[in-house]
């Protein structure tokens, strides 16, 4: 795992992230914060000078696109691509957290991890092999100082890791693999006994177990390989070896979770969607509808 580590740290130079690094590193010290970890990621800064609140800026914008959050620093408010505090609060009530060592796969810039860290988790770990996304959470965290673990290490490394997890959180990978039972039991094994994953995932409707599989690209998305009915997930879930699915909520994507803004320089839903029909894709396939699950191994 230290030889992929080393490799993927090289990443960190290459010729779009370099400068990233560079600015994150050129910010100052800032000793008197304060920190909120409600539905915007909050950092407040006594006595902020307005030429580091301009440097602070111009290194957040220059990791464009922001696609999860929202956060604040100071008067500083970077609007997200999705308000993921949608998806945390229609989650947070199902998970428990406090003691626990949790890693949440594919966690882009880590906004869910920081909201995490008010259940009072034992260890908090997040993957995603995105040199872009880790920049931006080394960006917001230059403030928090969480001691959340960010590995840039992808789903297939999970069962391979040096321990094991209590609760593992993935959402929104899950379609955009082309082996969605084998990610599922890397999961299963990356798991402690009597571990919990909570995944979401592109789903459509339909009582039989069976799966859309997209020609070439699903909502513009090139990657994205099954979106699944229930019935199959579940199938799938208890291939991997999982004892039990429950079904948490069953949700459209809609144009207030998912919205282009200043912090994106890229589409966004509504130019995923049919023009003329919000219920399809550009593609003709049926809109954007996410699953949320939670899968026991016994």
């Amino acid at each position: 795992m230290n030889e992929i580590r080393a490799e993927r740290h090289k990443w960190l130079r290459w010729k779009n992230i370099a400068p990233l690094q560079e600015a994150i590193a050129a910010l100052p010290a800032f000793e008197d914060v304060s920190v909120s970890l409600k539905d915007t990621v909050s950092v407040d800064i006594e006595g902020l000078a307005q030429e580091d609140a301009q440097r602070i800026e111009e290194t957040a914008r220059l990791m464009l696109p922001w696609r999860k959050g929202p956060f604040r620093i100071n008067n500083l408010f970077i609007d997200s691509e999705w308000q993921s505090q949608i998806k945390y609060n229609l989650l947070e009530p199902h998970f428990d957290l406090d003691g626990k060592i949790v890693g949440d796969i594919g966690c882009n810039n880590g906004y869910y991890l920081f909201r995490m860290l008010a259940h009072r988790p034992k260890k908090l770990i997040g993957f995603d092999p995105s040199a872009l996304y880790y920049s931006q959470f080394q960006f917001i965290d230059h403030f928090i100082r969480s001691g959340i673990v960010y590995e840039m290490l992808g789903v297939e490394h999970v069962e391979h890791y040096e321990h094991r997890f209590d609760v593992l959180f993935c959402l929104g990978v899950l379609y955009h693999r082309s082996d969605p039972v084998g990610m599922l039991k890397s999961l299963f094994k990356g798991l402690n006994k009597g571990g919990e994953l909570i995944l979401d995932t592109f789903m459509i409707d339909g009582e039989e177990d069976v799966c859309l599989t997209p020609k070439e690209r699903y909502s513009k998305i090139p990657n994205i390989y099954f979106i699944p009915t229930v019935n199959a997930l579940k199938n799938w879930c208890h291939r991997a070896g999982f004892d039990r699915v429950e079904v948490l909520e069953i949700k459209k994507t809609d144009l207030n979770e998912q919205r282009k803004t200043d912090w994106i320089n890229t589409q966004s839903l509504e130019d995923f969607l049919d023009p003329e029909d919000s219920d399809r894709t550009v593609e003709g396939y049926p809109a954007p509808k996410r699953v949320y699950i939670k899968a026991f191994k016994a």
